[in-house]
């Protein structure tokens, strides 16, 4: 009797869904190809509109593309550097896949945390990685935005977050999961302090990171196709045993649905982040 074969199944959680796009050089220069449209994209032209292919399509940013793309120059001030992320439950190759990340991405954890002005606004700024584990959330994470939002309240400073996330790091166990309620704790306050909290979800914001303070803001707003949502399309449909509507979990979907505010391409983001924190100067949420 031939025994079945158990293949390993592709785990797309921190390539949160889409293939990675290669980067080809042609004589020129070099060029990425767009999923979307499928044409070959010159790199110069890509960063000249934000790394957004003229058909509409939103290739992923480091966060420090992202906050170089929607800060004023040199006013980005970071906080808690040195604040790493650790082995806590001594999960088997956790250390040594925290090396890895850390030298492929440049960066130590996979949010950045600071103070900013956005056209002249003052704000206080975290900024999620795609590059560092899919922007999960460990300990780290959770206890950098924690600290950013008790900053904020002191200073009476509004917040603005850019999400990207895979959802809690299952490697850091329940130390993981105890984050969402405490980042939301920290939102809360900030929220009872009467100050102004804004969210831009980027592709993919999901699981435990969307659960929590992804989806606290005072305005949420979302980039154009992101994915956004807490399980796994696959997983919901083989719980309800129902086939879900095409796209369901995308930003445009959720917008039709009263999820998120409004869906903002990239371009236009600096500018409309810059007027609602006018709208509400000094911090203030109302």
């Amino acid at each position: 009797m031939q025994l079945p074969q158990f293949l390993k199944p592709k785990n797309e959680l921190e390539a949160g869904g889409r293939q990675s796009v290669p980067v080809h050089r042609d004589e020129n220069e070099m060029t990425k190809q767009c999923p979307n449209c499928r044409r070959a994209i010159p790199l110069s032209l890509l960063w000249s509109q934000a790394n957004t292919c003229p058909c509409g399509y939103h290739f992923r940013m480091n966060a420090r593309q992202r906050i170089n793309f929607l800060t004023d120059e040199g006013s980005f001030l970071e906080f808690d550097r040195e604040l790493v992320g650790t082995d806590p439950l001594d999960f088997p190759g956790y250390g040594e896949k925290l090396e890895t990340t850390r030298n492929s991405s440049g960066e130590i954890e996979a949010v950045l945390c600071g103070t900013a002005r956005i056209q002249g606004q003052p704000c206080c700024l975290f900024v999620m990685d795609p590059y560092f584990m899919m922007g999960s959330m460990g300990w780290a994470v959770g206890e950098k935005i924690t600290r950013l939002f008790e900053y904020a309240i002191r200073e009476r400073l509004p917040v603005v977050g850019c999400t990207v996330s895979g959802g809690a790091r299952m490697q850091e166990g329940l130390v993981s999961l105890m984050q969402m309620a405490k980042t939301s704790a920290a939102v809360q306050r900030h929220s009872e302090a009467g100050l102004f909290y804004l969210v831009v979800l980027t592709d993919p914001t999901t699981g435990g990171v969307m659960a929590s303070f992804a989806m606290d803001g005072d305005v949420i707003l979302a980039e154009p196709g992101a994915t956004i949502g807490f399980a796994g399309a696959r997983v919901i449909e083989q719980t309800v045993r129902k086939k879900l509507p095409q796209g369901f979990q995308k930003a445009e979907f959720l917008l039709e649905h009263g999820f998120v505010d409004a869906v903002v391409p990239r371009k236009e983001q600096r500018e409309t982040i810059s007027m609602l924190l006018k709208f509400h100067e000094g911090g203030d949420a109302l």
